[in-house]
């Protein structure tokens, strides 16, 4: 009988469940836990952070449309931002956002060179990646959201 790599008692879904384990425990993921929190908990903050995203995703469909957009919609949505960014909730939550896809691009890294190579990989391997370009995530697209890719440093 074959194992599996994911089977609930592998070693490989051992060290996995592990090193979440070694994530979650990490004061600074707490903290960037917990402002995530906060953000989401926060009605009037979420609502503020709906209303500029949106209003901002309807002026620029607007523009792709070939609408010249007016000064005054642009000094709306200018103004609704400024008032966003001196959120603390807010930008906290953006940080996190931030940081946490940070700590799941470089996790992400690790495991498509591997899975690619075969192999642990090296700075090297991480360079050359990098320099590859083109390729995205180690071969792939690069992911949703993705800026240069996974494998870029």
């Amino acid at each position: 009988m074959r194992m599996s790599l994911i089977a609930d008692d592998s070693a490989l879904m051992a060290t996995t469940k592990s090193l979440c384990e070694t994530l979650v425990s990490q004061q600074a993921f707490k903290d960037l836990h917990s402002n995530v929190e906060t953000f989401l908990s926060n009605d009037e903050a979420r609502l503020q952070y709906q209303s500029v995203h949106e209003s901002g995703e309807a002026l620029n469909n607007k523009q792709r449309s070939g609408v010249e957009l007016s000064e005054a919609e642009i000094s709306e949505f200018e103004q609704g931002r400024e008032q966003l960014m001196q959120n603390t909730t807010v930008t906290n939550f953006m940080d996190a956002q931030r940081e946490l896809q940070t700590v799941q691009q470089a996790i992400t890294k690790y495991i498509g060179l591997t899975l690619e190579l075969g192999r642990v990989p090296t700075e090297e391997d991480f360079a050359a990646a990098a320099n590859a370009g083109g390729g995205g995530c180690c071969g792939g697209g690069g992911g949703e959201g993705s800026e240069g890719g996974c494998c870029s440093a």
